[in-house]
């Protein structure tokens, strides 16, 4: 009996610590909840845009290296393996990563969703076709991000597609839209008010390439060209010719290169007109290092429209009031 006193206890009180080890395990699973949803993205801009609604509800890893063409981009072997696990793919659209839909629609999972943000944001009807992308080639000017109007319809598409896909989330994502949309809110009523500064016609673009199509009509300036054509090569002499004759003629005091990809025709037509070369100009390219504050969408635009202005003879108090530190920290993959 004396045996069956002592065993009894001790069976007792395994069972109880299994139960509670059980009851742990449990309510950490419980507490940790449904896995994170897996975002896959492409150009940086839009992961930041993703990154400003997911925040730290979803995980986010990019695909488009920086500094990198993403016309001409090839997804390598190894973005296959994202894309398989990806719950959804998020690309520009209007034509601009077709290599990379083509990879995603091949390995996605069973239920996974490749989103075209521009497509979905933009009419065909409003499609812009010019130089750098000929209807008769059938690829629209892809660059709405440019524009804080569309990067801010970027963050209701993406809102919408993560509340639809983690609804217990939405809330959260709707928070995060409407503080992403009152950032580009100001950052658009500070380009406004400093680009009044900039003397009467001046508002005038030469860029080494379209990517400001958009931005351009919504704000009333003027794309007068860009350099690199729709092939990516340089233009023919006749082409720089007649570029430097429009400079001339349209006292253009500025013209934009991209930091990216230094232009030794720019800097001809610089000389031959007498034009600045301002060389520091970004597409899709972050300025900074993952982590700091104008690494982000926002840090993009204000570092470009404050270019643009100074560069046209305008000032901007307006838009250096303007806080690039997203209110969602950044938690991305940006990949090197």
């Amino acid at each position: 009996m004396r045996r069956r006193t002592l065993i009894v206890p001790a069976l007792i009180a395994t069972a109880l610590l299994l139960a509670a080890c059980s009851s742990d395990s449990s309510d950490s699973a419980a507490a940790a909840g449904p896995p994170k949803l897996l975002v896959a993205t492409t150009v940086s801009p839009i992961t930041s845009i993703a990154s400003s609604i997911g925040g730290d509800r979803v995980t986010i890893e990019g695909i488009v290296p920086e500094g990198t063409n993403s016309h001409t981009f090839e997804p390598v072997p190894q973005v296959a393996e994202l894309l398989s696990k990806a719950d959804i793919v998020f690309i520009n659209g209007l034509k601009l990563e077709d290599p990379t839909a083509e990879m995603a629609r091949e390995n996605m999972k069973e239920g996974a969703e490749l989103i075209e943000v521009g497509t979905k944001t933009l009419p065909e009807s409003e499609y812009i076709y010019d130089f750098s992308f000929p209807k008769s080639e059938g690829k629209p000017n892809p660059h709405l991000w440019t524009d804080p109007l569309f990067a801010i319809k970027y963050a209701a598409v993406i809102r919408d597609e993560l509340a639809k896909r983690d609804p217990a989330n939405a809330d959260y994502y709707q928070a995060n839209y409407q503080d992403f949309e009152q950032q580009a809110t100001a950052l658009a009523d500070a380009l406004r008010a400093d680009q009044k500064t900039v003397p009467a016609g001046n508002l005038k673009l030469l860029t080494y390439h379209d990517a400001y199509a958009y931005f351009a009509k919504d704000f009333g300036w003027e794309v007068i060209g860009a350099v690199q054509p729709k092939n990516f090569s340089d233009p023919t002499p006749a082409e720089v010719a007649a570029l430097i004759e429009q400079v001339k003629r349209q006292k253009v005091p500025t013209i934009f290169g991209s930091e990216v990809f230094p232009s030794t025709v720019l800097e001809e037509i610089g000389r031959a007109t007498g034009a600045r070369y301002e060389e520091s100009l970004r597409d899709d390219d972050l300025p900074g290092a993952p982590g700091e504050a104008d690494h982000s969408w926002m840090g993009l635009m204000r570092y470009d429209y404050m270019t643009m202005i100074k560069g046209l003879g305008g000032t901007t108090k307006h838009l250096e009031a303007v806080s690039t530190v997203p209110k969602t920290p950044d938690t991305a993959t940006y990949p090197q």
